[in-house]
């Protein structure tokens, strides 16, 4: 099987669990080590059974809780050369058997799932996002980049089920209480998308046969579950309408896991 859980996704952390039935490993642990383990522990994860941390970029919250978890529980890390030139000393110590690199693009197969990196647009020194795909299926992460690329969408392509930024209502932002170099950050093709952006992948992503989505890094101040969900799903009501009774759109929320999904069981 393959199964996948946002344990937290948004502004103030982010983190995802992954499981074939033989290995478990997490995508980022921006929390604390121990809210980390309180969110396992609701899914009935021990800690000690992650074979691993797959790690997007440096930012803290995505890392937050990496170099506890990796101690404690002696689990590798697993980034690319330039995340772990950015992490530095923020995560503490980790033991050399633990400091695993990979190139962006390439696939770290684990019991024969392959974890696939490839390169998003983000102000982090190298961010990229994952697929992880095996015989039952794939599960595509696209979260902190202000651009899709036409390679992000290649590498989307074909998936069961993509976790797709949603961070901001341009409005919204715009219109908030954020200084104006931040409101320019996250607009800039270096930042995050917006639920409209997001809705255009989704529209694009559907098109191509792609029936089951997660809303994803949501942010507090500048979005809302409800007019994410209300903002993508008339885009697709307008542009997929032939299709649209098909399409499954869900929230990764920022203070609560999601639901399980599992690709052996129809999604």
């Amino acid at each position: 099987m393959l199964k996948f859980c946002s344990l937290v996704s948004g502004s103030s952390g982010n983190s995802y669990v992954f499981s074939n039935g033989k290995a478990r490993f997490l995508v980022d642990a921006g929390l604390s080590g121990k809210q980390i383990e309180q969110r396992l522990e609701q899914i009935k994860v021990d800690p000690r059974s992650l074979s691993g941390i797959f790690l997007t970029h440096e930012h803290g919250d995505h890392v937050k809780g990496v170099g506890v978890l990796s101690r404690r529980y002696n689990i590798p890390l697993y980034a690319n050369k330039e995340t772990w030139k950015g992490m530095g000393d923020r995560i503490g110590k980790i033991e050399g058997t633990n400091q695993r690199y990979f190139v962006t693009g390439e696939t770290v197969d684990h019991f024969s799932t392959g974890v696939r990196s490839f390169k998003t647009s983000h102000d982090a020194r190298e961010s990229v996002g994952f697929t992880i795909e095996n015989s039952y299926g794939k599960i595509s992460i696209a979260t902190d980049t202000g651009n899709m690329s036409e390679e992000i969408y290649k590498e989307l392509e074909g998936s069961n089920l993509v976790i797709i930024e949603a961070n901001h209502d341009v409005e919204v932002l715009k219109s908030g209480r954020y200084p104006y170099h931040l409101k320019r950050r996250i607009l800039s093709d270096l930042g995050h998308l917006s639920n409209e952006s997001a809705g255009e992948c989704i529209v694009r992503l559907a098109k191509g046969g792609v029936r089951n989505f997660v809303l994803a890094h949501l942010s507090e101040e500048n979005n809302f579950p409800e007019l994410a969900l209300t903002t993508v799903n008339e885009m697709v009501e307008k542009h997929c309408k032939e299709i649209k009774e098909e399409i499954f759109i869900d929230i990764a929320f920022r203070d609560r896991i999601s639901r399980v999904y599992e690709l052996n069981k129809g999604l």
